[in-house]
Parts: structure tokens; C-alpha cells; sequence
């Protein structure tokens, strides 16, 4: 029986068990656990090299471990490719966002899904049922566009992050991994962001943030998960951990006390 049973946790939604990367001679990743709970907004943090984007990239399906084993809903599964991490479940939205410019927001959301029907082999996009579809789903996110038949190149940057969002939750993910999600965004665009999040969240969805900025963590992520050289540093709930603890962790230091979440801003 697993600790988390022990205790009368919630098992997780997703694990990886001794996650092993190699490129050649460069060891990206060695021996890396994690878990993501239901319903969890789990921070990853590290320096430039720790092997965050790695990780994520080995949980979507984009890379093969080369040790190591993924687990989801309690089942080992083995990910050949991103479109099996789709079809279990698992969304990742890619720090460049991905989406075609040239193509209008609700074309984008299901950009390789398009809803429709199959006629010798190929589908007929239901063009109507695509922007009614879209719209639902991004007032169900209380996303707001002008039209989805707008050009996604017309957005601003976080209505475009918004838009990737949108597009990996559009099929019931169930684990969404944003990889720096606010990096390039205006100030006043960063809140929206994040209370996407935490919507996403509200709609039972668990989310992996790999973040620098420690404000977005601390506001949005109900843990934190630093590595450091490829390998698990430390880890805490948010509300037993501080600013400085973790940017310790990152700097692969230990020992900073933690300030009580009562006592922080």
C-alpha cells in the first residue's frame, strides 16, 4: 500500500518513478519522482539546466525516458509521443504557445481535432459547431475575446497564452504542464493568467506551473517542487515553505527558515 493510502490522501493523478534522461554523455535528468495530486497546482522550480523543461517534456510525451517510469491514474503508461499524452489525458502548453497566427481563435483550439464527421478517411470540419464549441468552452474559462472568429496574430499576448489554454483544456485534460507561462507577458496581463489557473483548478483540472517569477508560485501553485543538476532538491506545500526557501532551493542551498504563511505578504 503507498504512503499516500497510509495516510488517507488521495492517490495521485500522475507520477513519475526515477525519471532518467540522457542525451549522449549529458545526463538531463537523473533519477527524478514527482507527484501531482487531483485538483493541484504543483509549482516546478530550478535554475537555467535543471532539467525542468526536460521533465515536462518527458511527462507530455515529447521525450522518451531513458529509465525511469510514468504513472497516470494508478496505471504505468508508456508515452511514445504527444498525442498519447493527449488521448490519456495530459495537455502541455509550450512556452512559444504553438498556435497559428494566420488562423482565427476557434480554428486554433482544435487545430488537428476539428470537430466533424469522417468521410473516406478524412474529415469534413463542422465549421459552425467549431466556433459554437469554442465560445462555450471559453466562457466556461471566463475567457474574454472579441469573436473567435478573430485572428489569433490580432491577440495580445496574454489573450494569446489564454487561447493556449483554452486549447489543452478543450478536450477534458485532465493534467495541463505550462511551461513559464507568464515569461512574456505585460504586468496587468500576469493576473488573468493566473487566475485562469486557478480556474482550470475549480474545473478539476491538475496543473504542473514551471515558473521563475516566485510571486506567480506563491499566488497561484499549492506546492513546490525545486531541482537542482537534474535531480529532486526539495519539495513543500506552499503554505510551509517561504520566498527564500526556495530560492535557496534553486540555488541548491538548504537552511533557510521558512516564515509562517500568516506572517507573509
Amino acid at each position: 500500500m503507498s504512503d499516500a493510502a497510509d495516510r488517507g490522501a488521495p492517490a495521485p493523478l500522475l507520477e513519475a518513478r526515477g525519471i532518467t534522461k540522457r542525451f549522449g554523455a549529458i545526463t538531463a535528468l537523473d533519477g527524478v519522482d514527482l507527484r501531482l495530486f487531483p485538483s493541484e497546482v504543483l509549482g516546478i522550480v530550478g535554475d537555467n539546466g535543471a532539467g525542468k523543461s526536460t521533465l515536462m517534456k518527458v511527462l507530455s510525451g515529447l521525450y522518451a525516458p531513458t529509465e525511469g517510469e510514468i504513472v497516470f491514474d494508478s496505471r504505468p503508461v508508456v508515452l511514445h509521443s504527444p498525442r498519447d499524452a493527449q488521448n490519456i489525458g495530459i495537455e502541455m502548453v509550450y512556452q512559444d504557445l504553438a498556435l497559428a497566427g494566420n488562423l482565427p481563435i476557434h480554428e486554433n483550439i482544435y487545430l488537428g481535432r476539428e470537430p466533424g464527421r469522417r468521410v473516406l478517411g478524412f474529415t469534413v470540419v463542422d465549421e459552425k459547431l467549431s466556433r459554437r464549441m469554442a465560445m462555450d468552452h471559453l466562457d466556461r474559462l471566463n475567457i474574454t475575446v472579441k469573436s473567435v472568429d478573430q485572428g489569433v496574430e490580432e491577440l495580445s499576448g496574454g489573450q494569446a497564452q489564454a487561447v493556449a489554454i483554452a486549447r489543452a483544456t478543450a478536450f477534458e485534460g485532465r493534467v495541463v504542464i505550462m511551461d513559464e507561462p507568464t515569461a512574456a507577458l505585460a504586468i496587468r496581463e500576469v493576473g488573468k493568467v493566473l487566475d485562469l489557473i486557478k480556474s482550470l483548478k475549480d474545473h478539476g483540472a491538475s496543473v504542473m506551473l514551471v515558473s521563475h517569477r516566485m510571486d506567480d508560485v506563491f499566488f497561484v501553485c499549492d506546492r513546490v517542487m525545486a531541482l537542482f543538476h537534474g535531480r529532486n532538491f526539495e519539495e513543500a506545500s506552499i503554505a510551509e515553505t517561504s520566498r527564500n526557501e526556495v530560492i535557496g532551493w534553486i540555488m541548491g542551498t538548504r537552511g533557510h527558515a521558512a516564515t509562517p504563511a500568516h506572517e507573509r505578504a
